[in-house]
């Protein structure tokens, strides 16, 4: 089973990362495979609407975003991690997120109907850290998540969400949130729905 875990935080070991990393643990002793890749070491440019991809089913932009969209084609299980900034994801992964037209193009645009959707294995999950514990903090992130996904043709496997971590790497000191996110990888490998 190939996991792609794309974590949308500038921070390196960082909160995100750190959460992921956990997952993995619990990925790899469910006999699965995760790739964890930081966004913000490719260069990947906002889209710019140019609208080419209605016509091509393909972003005319070249950058290391084609690498992203191979990955998704070989996967089929995607996280999206991020920090929260602003009640919203971090803009490397909103970047991310707002290429995936190319695949929502593809999807609605240019595919037939019976030939659009895949089956309910390919699954989407978000992953996300806020320092806020305010009460909606996720609620917007969410939402991107979830189109996301399904421009992807993924369907959404749910949120692993853990307030009150601002520090770098700060979430490492919640042993039961790493425990909850060792348990998540294994439930994500086994295409079941986390919360």
């Amino acid at each position: 089973m190939k996991i792609l875990a794309l974590n949308g935080s500038p921070r390196e070991k960082g909160n995100t990362q750190v959460l992921l990393e956990a997952i993995n643990r619990g990925v790899v002793a469910a006999g699965g495979e995760m790739e964890i890749i930081r966004l913000s070491d490719l260069d990947i440019a906002p889209c710019i609407a140019c609208g080419g991809c209605n016509k091509e089913g393909k972003c005319l932009v070249r950058d290391d975003m084609t690498i992203v969209y191979d990955k998704i084609e070989e996967s089929r299980r995607i996280i999206l991690g991020s920090p929260i900034y602003f009640y919203g994801i971090s803009a490397q992964a909103k970047a991310c997120v707002d290429r995936a037209q190319a695949l929502w193009s593809l999807k609605y645009i240019l595919t037939a109907e019976k030939d659009r959707n895949r089956d309910s294995s390919y699954k989407g999950y978000f992953v996300s850290v806020a320092a806020s514990r305010g009460e909606k903090v996720f609620c917007g992130a969410e939402l991107t998540a979830r189109y996301f996904f399904d421009a992807l043709d993924f369907f959404y496997g749910g949120a692993f969400l853990v307030k009150g971590a601002d520090r770098r790497g700060e979430v490492g000191g919640f042993p039961e949130e790493l425990e909850r996110a060792r348990e998540c990888g294994l439930n994500i490998v086994k295409g079941n729905n986390i919360s």
